[in-house]
């Protein structure tokens, strides 16, 4: 076997493995689960295979009651807090006919389903009622929004939107259907939506407000870094330019490691005593500095003992 049919192989082994978990960018597939995707929904995508009502999914322009043969023009909308692009699919059982518009397309192996083509957060599309009084129309749309890393994450979420329109002589005609709009989603994703700037404003407002609350943490823990940092440029210096640590007899490194470990012990047991019992950030970060002291005295005592006697000249 050759070394380019090798690579060739292996390079289409993965593109069979990745292609599953991107993400549909130009349309959903027409099933899924043996479910058609308007019933089933984007089930891939998110956490669960829930749909969310942090995705508020809204069409305008839909008839109360429609007339046999008439063309409505409608506008398919999709927010979320913080994806600000996605897909749907929408479908009328066969019983009218969708029209695709800028952005969408008639869904591939589909009985005249609609999709985007594009991701994108608005679509307008046509639907044409049916020639003659069907009964009412029942029309199914999903949409989702996505975080745009083309993947089917967590990060994904998805909604289900189900209406119906009356049939001919049930409901009165509205004079200017594009009025009318229908919509699902939380409160506060129907009537609190935010701009991109207010969006913007409140993320910096809490990095603000958590770099003033955890000013300390922050400051005492690169303090921390930075000693620990300074200790090892130490030993390095000492071993790299001084020949290394002077000699320790044992009649004193013994006494001394003994002093040095009982202490680390204590203050070991300490530190897990103070991170079983919560306390408060600065003094689990007291605790183990110190602990981290004890251990680096209980080291230097051993390199020192073990260091070889250097006799040094005396004037």
């Amino acid at each position: 076997m050759s070394r380019r049919f090798t690579i060739l192989l292996v390079a289409t082994l993965a593109l069979l493995l990745a292609a599953p978990a991107m993400g549909y960018s130009e349309g959903p597939p027409w099933e899924r689960n043996d479910r058609i995707i308007p019933e089933e929904g984007c089930s891939c995508h998110g956490a669960g295979e829930s749909p969310s009502s942090e995705v508020t999914i809204s069409i305008s322009g839909v008839p109360r009651a429609y007339t046999a043969g008439e063309s409505y023009d409608m506008i398919i909308s999709l927010t979320h807090n913080t994806n600000s692009n996605g897909g749907f699919m929408i479908w009328d059982y066969g019983t009218g006919s969708l029209t695709p518009g800028e952005g969408s397309q008639v869904v591939a192996d589909s009985p005249g389903a609609l999709s985007q083509s594009t991701p994108g957060n608005d679509w307008t599309i046509t639907w044409v009622a049916p020639d003659s009084d069907q009964g009412d129309v029942h029309i199914s749309m999903v949409g989702n929004a996505v975080d745009g890393d083309e993947m089917f994450s967590d990060g994904d979420a998805w909604n289900i939107l189900t209406f119906t329109i009356n049939s001919p002589g049930t409901a009165t005609i509205d004079e200017d259907p594009s009025l009318r709009t229908i919509s699902i989603g939380d409160y506060d994703s129907l009537f609190g939506q935010k701009s991109a700037e207010q969006i913007e404003a409140e993320h910096q407002a809490e990095l603000a407000d958590d770099y003033f609350t955890n000013g300390n943490l922050y400051f005492y823990t690169t303090l921390s870094i930075l000693i620990v940092a300074a200790v090892i440029q130490g030993e390095f210096y000492e071993r790299r330019f001084t020949g290394g640590p002077q000699h320790l007899d044992m009649s004193l490194a013994v006494p001394q490691a003994i002093i040095r470990g009982v202490m680390t012990l204590s203050m070991l047991i300490l530190l897990g005593w103070a991170v079983d019992s919560h306390l408060p950030w600065g003094y689990s970060l007291v605790i183990g500095m110190c602990t981290l002291w004890g251990i680096f005295g209980v080291y230097r005592t051993v390199v020192q003992a073990r260091a070889p006697k250097q006799a040094k000249d005396i004037v």
